[in-house]
């Protein structure tokens, strides 16, 4: 059995439906940041970064959002989450890893601001710059990424439920998505699917 740890507003909610579309073997587990649990020395054994999502396997310990989600592809081949083309691949992998390393650093700007200054003025000036960048995120991603109705084409994939996640922290950062009608449309579609509609409950 997997165990996913994660919690509430993250990007464990990718992970999380990946694992329901694959109908994997797996448990969650809410790590409570209200309660700083992710600094528990419990929790700091299992992932020393003390964030989410952790993902617990048969062969270890993975953490990253863009490696969770290829792993559960890979491992549960038949729900096709991913392309076996190694360019195909490539590609889903280059979306990803632009949500990860791009686009939620530009969120995480709002209020992790100390990760990267101790002045607090810089953290006010980071804080107003987060819907600007956002947005031009946005833009990047409807103009040079999306091919539709999927972010790959016509096959659903684990980019689906990543983009889905970083949707969400568009609106909450002030991001107005009628700006960009293809994000908008995509994660209407997201939340119309029973494994979205199922982990939702969880993460709300």
């Amino acid at each position: 059995m997997l165990t996913l740890y994660y919690a509430k507003g993250t990007a464990a909610l990718a992970a999380h439906i990946v694992l329901e579309e694959a109908k994997a073997d797996y448990k969650a587990q809410l790590i409570d940041f209200s309660k700083m649990e992710q600094q528990s020395p419990e929790y700091l054994a299992t992932n020393p970064k003390g964030r989410v999502p952790t993902l617990k396997t048969p062969q270890g310990l993975l953490t990253e959002t863009p490696a969770i989600l290829a792993y559960i592809a890979q491992t549960h081949p038949n729900v096709n989450l991913a392309p076996k083309d190694p360019f195909e691949f490539a590609t889903a992998q280059a979306f990803n890893i632009y949500l990860a390393a791009t686009v939620h650093v530009a969120h995480a700007h709002k209020m992790r601001g100390h990760r990267w200054s101790d002045d607090p003025d810089a953290h006010k000036s980071m804080t107003a710059k987060v819907t600007g960048n956002m947005a031009e995120c946005a833009r990047m991603i409807e103009v040079h990424y999306f091919k539709g109705p999927w972010v790959l084409g016509n096959t659903y994939s684990i980019c689906d439920p990543y983009l889905f996640t970083v949707s969400q922290w568009m609106t909450a950062d002030g991001v107005n998505l009628d700006e960009f009608p293809i994000i908008k449309e995509h994660s209407e579609a997201m939340k119309k699917r029973a494994a979205v509609q199922r982990v939702m409950e969880l993460h709300e």
